[in-house]
């Protein structure tokens, strides 16, 4: 009863959501207009194609480095000694990053197993779906793929799991949605990593896939970015990675593409 009270509320909100999509203008920085320009007016495959031909251009740092950038990246607006864990939502001091149980450390969105990239430069050490996380709710999700439904997790309040999903709380489901989707139109098998692909499965173990589209598709709608996604990507933009995540900046060209 309790996954079938999540999904109504959702698909309540599903359609308002959606419409408001549709009335708000894309949160793109002026700058960014010229960026996309080889995009504009594409759809399906072809604007997939286009998207990955302008973020495939990006800078990229070593996995050490990650540590660093996710203090400015994910920095808590209300107190510049904290970073904001993505799951848990807690607000952490910088300082306590590390393996301790209590600690925070890197959470790969996009589970590195998925694809067998591990922490290489590249998929590995993408700031684009690399957010701080408390380390227990770090391995509770582990590589499971996205979906509703379970058990609460511990000290992730909003977030359920089951023996192959996880479902994030409600305030970043739309930031988990377009991290995946940026991952999976940026590694397209060209540059020495697997073809990272989305599709509906809720098991994907260690196939260079993950899921459930659908699920994600509806996230998207109903939670679009705010204004910590939107700073978080014009972050890396400007000082770490060079390239943007195009559906925090066009959240509509997720329907256009899947």
């Amino acid at each position: 009863m309790k996954i079938f009270a999540r999904r109504s509320r959702w698909a309540a909100l599903g359609a308002a959501a959606a419409a408001l999509l549709l009335l708000q203008s894309p949160a793109t920085p002026a700058a960014a207009a010229d960026y996309y320009a080889a995009a504009q007016g594409k759809t399906g495959a072809d604007l997939k194609s286009a998207l990955h031909g302008i973020i495939k251009n990006q800078s990229k740092i070593s996995y050490s480095a990650v540590w660093e950038a996710l203090k400015v990246t994910d920095q808590d607006p209300n107190n510049s000694s904290n970073v904001i864990l993505v799951y848990s939502g807690r607000s952490q001091s910088k300082s306590t990053n590390g393996g301790g149980v209590n600690d925070w450390n890197r959470e790969h969105v996009w589970a590195q197993s998925h694809g067998d990239f591990g922490t290489s430069t590249g998929p590995g050490t993408d700031l684009h779906h690399i957010r701080p996380e408390d380390v227990t709710v770090n391995s509770t999700r582990g590589n499971k793929d996205f979906d509703l439904g379970g058990s609460p997790v511990s000290e992730a309040a909003g977030s359920y799991t089951d023996s192959n999903s996880f479902e994030p709380r409600n305030a970043v489901k739309g930031d988990v949605a377009r991290m995946i989707l940026y991952m999976a139109v940026r590694y397209d098998g060209g540059d020495g990593f697997a073809d990272l692909e989305v599709n509906d499965s809720s098991g994907n173990g260690s196939v260079p896939w993950h899921g459930r589209i659908s699920v994600l598709k509806q996230w998207n709608e109903m939670d679009p970015p705010d204004a910590f996604e939107q700073r978080r990507n014009q972050i890396i933009f400007d000082t770490y990675q060079h390239n943007r995540n195009p559906f925090i900046d066009h959240p509509e060209w997720v329907e256009a593409i899947w």
